[in-house]
């Protein structure tokens, strides 16, 4: 919960996977981004990988128009927040 949003979502080096229940985190598990390095697909790539674990709602600093419209395909919530917000307020944030 220490880390800070990135800038770009598929661009982001980990993602924080939150879980929450009735307004309350109960697990935290960071896991790596794989595909940060990748010159193209990024982030579709991540939204793949998110979407296998579960996530329903991801919080970034920027999405791009191709991880956006594939967030949407998959009923996923897009929550913005000033990048370099770290996890645990931009988490806080959502909850309010």
């Amino acid at each position: 919960m220490k880390d800070v949003v990135a800038n770009v979502f598929g661009r982001a080096k980990t993602f924080t996977i939150v879980i929450i229940k009735e307004k309350s985190v109960t697990n935290v598990e960071v896991i790596q981004n794989t595909a940060a390095s990748y010159k193209h697909g990024a982030g579709p790539l991540m939204v793949r990988t998110l979407i296998d674990v579960g996530v329903n709602t991801v919080i970034a600093g920027e999405f791009g128009p191709g991880v956006s419209t594939l967030l949407e395909q998959f009923n996923v919530t897009r929550v913005k927040v000033k990048s370099g917000t770290r996890v645990a307020e931009a988490v806080k944030v959502f909850l309010e």
